[in-house]
């Protein structure tokens, strides 16, 4: 029965579309009757740094090395969430953003802080190996221009003040002192530096400030702990207390607080191969120390709660996509800074081109083009026209990340089509391809791909249809992992790819791409 009801959705595609994109349906927090169900987005929105503006909430996600970077969400409620920006076009000061000489996977760039004050959006981040930047925007759907520090604040943590001083919070976890950076009037330049704080193995500080106390909340990575530091002043002394770690919610975050008075928390969890989730809590105050739960059950972030918010209607953040805009849905992300060359939603309207151009693998191919896999299952159906393929090219559809598995069209040196499923590992070494399946011949030029994702038992699956309705199994199933030291830095993603392993190759056609629950494996 599933396996019909993908293929009739693939099959009236192109009309869904034409009106909006079909709802994922994967995970929904918002559960209707007033109440919300953590992890408020079921997918990898590592290092979130949420502010509130008026009545409206900005989230503000770590995104490494995918392009456009920094991405930037909207809310009314902190449950219901929608794509809202990216801050960060095009990574530069590196060619390996490029993929020309190296890669930049686990670099790029990592936790931001955001900001706002007196009608000026201001958002702190380090590129991996580069100098502090402080991009400003009246707008956070930009453009956004930066300032360049002279200096690299690690996990840099934004905080201005009520008289428009700015400062920044940097600590790293092989040290743990928190050092204090006080910016000029124009946040273009450091005007003083001194060490207020010692919190053992912390790094990515946020600053909040109530009731005349200043707060900093500091991941401690070691435990996966929060703890929480509170001051009269700046530069101390502070008082320390421990706040939660992975076993009772999260380990990195902070508050927001609402139109109301009332505050929220809300930190990042490791979930495995779905990568860093972000789990919502209320919070109340006792002693002016900040205290996560309910009275009923403090010190954790409850499984379910009543909304921060109430009115705002259930909805879910954009996923399937027919191609039929003039841009890119914000949801889709390239894995480095993309070849406008090799890309096109013009060529032929209503679907997206992919030009292969020369690579070894899928590791080195510019231009594969991902978007979250959600949990706890998740199963992706694109339609393809392989039409344009070339003998070498090497395009298709599967899973992005430390298991990199792809069904992949080619045409044989006869101009014959076939199949090849395999699955890339990245290792210390490098990446280690796994050819389950070299060969399975197809006829004609229609062709759906499946990729299916659970991650409660961390395995995934492929499958290929010539007709949309009988679908059929290649490779058997494959390990789905997060792993920081060889990987991305993300959970497992899904991705469109094109690439040709001897010269400039031919080119791929994608009309859809449908994202819906997944069965389990």
């Amino acid at each position: 029965m599933r396996l019909t009801l993908l293929a009739t959705a693939a099959a009236l595609g192109a009309c869904t579309f034409a009106q909006a994109p079909a709802a994922a349906q994967v995970w929904q927090a918002d559960q209707g009757d007033g109440t919300f169900r953590n992890p408020v987005l079921y997918a990898d929105y590592p290092d979130p740094d949420i502010i509130r503006v008026g009545e409206d909430f900005y989230f503000a996600t770590t995104t490494f090395v995918n392009t456009p970077g920094i991405t930037i969400l909207h809310s009314k409620d902190l449950v219901n969430w929608e794509f809202y920006s990216h801050v960060v076009q095009r990574i530069d000061g590196s060619a390996a953003y490029d993929l020309e000489g190296g890669n930049g996977y686990r670099r790029g760039l990592y936790a931001t802080s955001l900001r706002h004050y007196r009608g000026m959006f201001y958002l702190a981040v380090t590129p991996v190996g580069l100098h502090t930047r402080i991009y400003y925007a009246p707008d956070p759907r930009g453009p956004w221009q930066y300032h360049e520090l002279d200096r690299e604040a690690f996990d840099p943590g934004l905080f201005i003040d009520h008289d428009g001083t700015g400062y920044i919070a940097t600590a790293v976890n092989s040290d743990g002192t928190i050092t204090l950076l006080t910016l000029d009037r124009d946040f273009d330049r450091v005007a003083a530096s001194r060490k207020v704080h010692f919190v053992p193995g912390g790094e990515g500080s946020k600053i909040v400030k109530r009731n005349g106390w200043y707060y900093i909340f500091n991941a401690v990575p070691p435990r996966m702990a929060l703890t929480v530091s509170r001051s009269r002043s700046l530069f101390g002394p502070w008082e320390t207390r421990e706040q939660l770690d992975d076993r009772t919610g999260g380990h990195q975050g902070a508050l927001v607080d609402l139109p109301d008075g009332r505050w929220s928390g809300f930190v990042m969890v490791d979930a495995g191969s779905i990568g860093r989730m972000t789990n919502l809590s209320p919070v109340f105050w006792e002693d002016d120390w900040p205290i996560w739960g309910t009275p009923e059950a403090p010190g954790r972030v409850p499984e379910r709660a009543r909304k921060p918010i109430d009115g705002v209607p259930p909805s879910q953040l954009a996923s399937s996509d027919g191609f039929t805009q003039a841009s890119l849905g914000m949801q889709w992300q390239w894995n480095h800074n993309q070849d406008d060359s090799a890309w096109s939603l013009n060529e032929r309207p209503g679907w997206l081109r992919l030009h292969a151009k020369r690579a070894d693998n899928l590791w080195s191919a510019r231009n594969t083009l991902v978007q979250k896999a959600q949990g706890p299952r998740s199963r992706a159906v694109v339609k393809l026209d392989i039409a344009g393929l070339r003998a070498g090219d090497r395009c298709g559809f599967g899973t992005f990340g430390q298991y990199s598995a792809t069904i992949a069209a080619s045409r044989d040196p006869k101009g014959h089509p076939f199949l090849r499923m395999s699955v890339l590992e990245s290792t210390v070494s490098g990446p280690r391809e796994d050819v389950r399946i070299a060969e399975v011949t197809i006829s004609g030029s229609d062709l759906w791909l499946a990729a299916n994702a659970d991650f409660t038992t961390d395995k995934g699956s492929l499958s290929y249809s010539l007709d949309g309705k009988d679908w059929v199994p290649l490779g058997g199933t494959f390990p789905l992992a997060f792993a920081w030291q060889t990987g991305t830095f993300q959970g497992e993603q899904f991705a469109l790819s094109c690439f040709n392993t001897q010269s400039e190759g031919g080119s791929l056609d994608i009309d859809s791409f449908i994202l819906q629950p997944g069965d389990p494996e």
